[in-house]
């Protein structure tokens, strides 16, 4: 009794000395609460047949059967299966941005590095829309670049932008190329933290540039890029939606349905609220169960968890 009571004496003696700080602090501890923690009473209407004329409160209790609507829709294997192959496929272009920055990094401080720099991260700053309109123009079998290639030699172009074969390269290979500079930014700056004395001894020593690589560089950035993939993970069934649902056609919309572009159109278009909820909540869920599984496992082979 005598130590809680210590404790919380000293915890109170912190506040009091530090009470600057903490001021500071108020503002985002209540944004946060007011705009993060308190909309999450909403989701109680995954589990209540709602009804916006009677509320939150007034709407009935109707327990999983949104759920279990969900678990025995046609939908269910589809959007899953899309989701978690399109998260794989982005998940394997995971070392593209680890590669860049490694390149980077050996380069010597001139102009042609910034320059090159600046074009690399110059595409993350395209709005999502712009992005997938300069898909569609390029894309186009009529008038867009690959459509005059094949007029070159008097074929008809395919619609690669309408191809479900195709939907998951197209969405992943143009995310990297607008985004892979940007991502790399985190990676170089965890490089510039190298001491250069590793460098020298390791000339010193004969090493060629490809060994200060393996043995400097890739070890110095595994904290950031384990730590990086654990938040990856934790979003793996978070697909992003307006590029995917800007991207879809009747063509291709057997591979472009995901759990984001799925809840959009039962929630917002067909006013099925608590439905819409329940697919979300249950892609929150799965979402948290990696996050926790990835984190554990990452702790007990490694150094690095993110708690």
């Amino acid at each position: 009794m005598i130590a809680g009571q210590s404790k919380r004496g000293l915890t109170f003696g912190r506040i009091r000395r530090n009470g600057g700080l903490y001021l500071l602090l108020l503002p985002a501890v209540l944004l946060t609460i007011l705009f993060a923690y308190k909309p999450m009473y909403g989701v109680i209407i995954a589990f209540k047949d709602y009804s916006p004329a009677k509320g939150i409160t007034g709407s009935p209790w109707v327990g999983f059967k949104y759920f279990e609507k969900f678990f025995h829709s046609y939908q269910f294997s589809t959007t899953i299966k899309n989701t978690t192959f399109i998260s794989l496929y982005s998940l394997a272009t995971f070392p593209i941005p680890i590669m860049l920055a490694l390149m980077v990094n050996q380069m010597r401080p001139n102009r042609f590095k910034r320059f090159f720099q600046t074009v690399s991260y110059m595409p993350h700053f395209i709005s999502t829309v712009v992005m997938v309109g300069l898909l569609l123009i390029l894309l186009s079998p009529t008038t867009g670049l690959i459509g005059n290639l094949y007029s070159l030699f008097g074929k008809d172009a395919p619609s690669l932008i309408g191809s479900s074969a195709l939907f998951s390269s197209i969405y992943v290979w143009s995310d990297v190329w607008q985004h892979v500079g940007w991502d790399s930014i985190i990676y170089i700056a965890a490089l510039s933290a190298v001491d250069p004395s590793l460098y020298e001894s390791a000339t010193v020593d004969g090493a060629s540039r490809w060994k200060k690589i393996r043995y400097i560089d890739i070890p110095m950035l595994m904290p950031t890029t384990i730590t990086l993939l654990i938040l990856r993970m934790g979003g793996l069934l978070g697909v992003g939606f307006e590029k995917v649902y800007l991207m879809q056609n009747d063509l291709n919309i057997r591979s472009s349905e995901v759990l984001s572009t799925y809840v959009y159109k039962i929630g917002m278009l067909s006013s099925q609220y608590s439905f819409s909820s329940a697919i979300n909540l249950f892609n929150t869920v799965i979402n948290f169960i990696l996050l926790i599984l990835v984190n554990q496992i990452s702790r007990k082979f490694s150094e690095n968890s993110l708690w």
